[in-house]
């Protein structure tokens, strides 16, 4: 009995050491390890995350059996995703207990398709999530999820449902508008198509909501980061120079608002031929590295140019819903995880615990 329960002990303390590479802390740091029991030779553990772990228990399983010597280990995940704090000023929204922005400095850097693989990828590891399309003048989502044509509808005259797609509740202003026809609209009317979209949309009980932001860092990207309850925002780049210049004005313009940013995706990273499979830094390499590194904060995945990643968009299918499998979706998935992992060692919103208090005069 006793030589069971130091190893049991042992077991723990070797389990505690590891160090999560989403979460960037120990297991024991993270106060992860919930459960643990020592029964004939196999050792029961029970970890729970706060960031959806539906497809981690393999590779967490790979990972830590090396640590305990004979002992077989038999692995439980659970998630526990709570809400985080969000700008001093506002309020969260109801229901949501994450609004993460996906923005960018510039155009064409393939912020959309980052966020439409973001949300799905999130979904398939287990969340409840969201993808409002806040781009008002080129709404994109409604191609790349499949979307096109269809119109959400409205039960009470006064509350739009979302459409559903690929395990996501989406909505964009590109449902309630001819696609042919351009946005001429000033600032404020952006802000505020925006605002009526976020908050008369019944988005039900969500884990995360990801908001494809409009590019740029411009009078309307500023407004909606101030009028957004954000719990974390993620910059996305691409190698160039040029794009990094822009990405870090990007990167800036939040901190002012203090919105945290969770860290930086490299898009089009590397480019692996089709035909012959030579790799080739079509844009550089290493800037979205050395920008993370200048700013403090966490680089969240280098994704690879494809052509077929394009195609999938296209198609109504991005890449994590069209090919799960495939490297460039496990390169979207890995930065899926990564982005819930850093937002889930955030500070938590711990206002929505309390009750409120009302003084009515007698």
């Amino acid at each position: 009995m006793e030589h069971a329960l130091d190893a049991q002990s042992a077991a723990r303390a070797s389990l505690s050491a590891y160090l999560d590479p989403y979460l960037g802390q120990t297991l024991g740091e993270a106060k992860a390890i919930t459960d643990l029991a020592l029964r004939d030779g196999v050792l029961h553990a029970e970890l729970k995350f706060g960031f959806p772990v539906a497809d981690y228990r393999e590779e967490l399983q790979q990972a830590l059996q090396p640590l305990l010597g004979d002992l077989k280990l038999q692995l439980l995940l659970r998630s526990d995703i709570t809400a985080h704090a969000v700008q001093r000023t506002l309020k969260p929204l109801a229901g949501v207990k994450n609004i993460v922005a996906v923005a960018s400095g510039k155009g064409g850097v393939g912020k959309s398709t980052t966020a439409a693989n973001l949300a799905i990828a999130w979904a398939q590891q287990g969340a409840r999530v969201g993808l409002l399309d806040a781009d008002i003048y080129g709404p994109s989502q409604p191609l790349m999820m499949g979307l096109s044509g269809r119109k959400p509808l409205s039960e009470d005259g006064k509350h739009l449902t979302p459409l559903q797609a690929h395990g996501v509740a989406v909505m964009s202003i590109g449902f309630l508008i001819d696609p042919a026809q351009p946005m001429a609209w000033r600032g404020p009317m952006v802000t505020q198509a925006l605002s009526q979209l976020l908050g008369e949309t019944q988005w039900g009980e969500l884990d995360y909501l990801v908001v494809d932001m409009p590019p740029g860092t411009g009078d309307i990207q500023l407004t909606l980061a101030q009028r957004v309850p954000v719990s974390g925002a993620v910059i996305v780049t691409t190698p160039q120079d040029i794009a990094l210049l822009d990405a870090r004005k990007g990167l800036k313009m939040f901190e002012k608002v203090e919105v945290r940013v969770l860290g930086v995706v490299e898009n089009m990273s590397v480019h692996v031929c089709t035909n012959c499979g030579h790799v080739e830094h079509v844009f550089g390499s290493g800037g979205g590295g050395r920008m993370a590194a200048e700013y403090g904060v966490h680089l969240l995945g280098e994704l690879p140019l494809d052509i077929r990643i394009r195609e999938d968009a296209d198609g109504g299918s991005p890449t994590v819903a069209a090919e799960p499998g495939s490297p460039r979706a496990r390169a979207y998935l890995q930065m899926a995880r990564r982005t819930a992992a850093r937002l889930a060692t955030l500070n938590k919103d711990y206002s929505r615990a309390f009750p409120k208090i009302s003084v009515e005069s007698t």
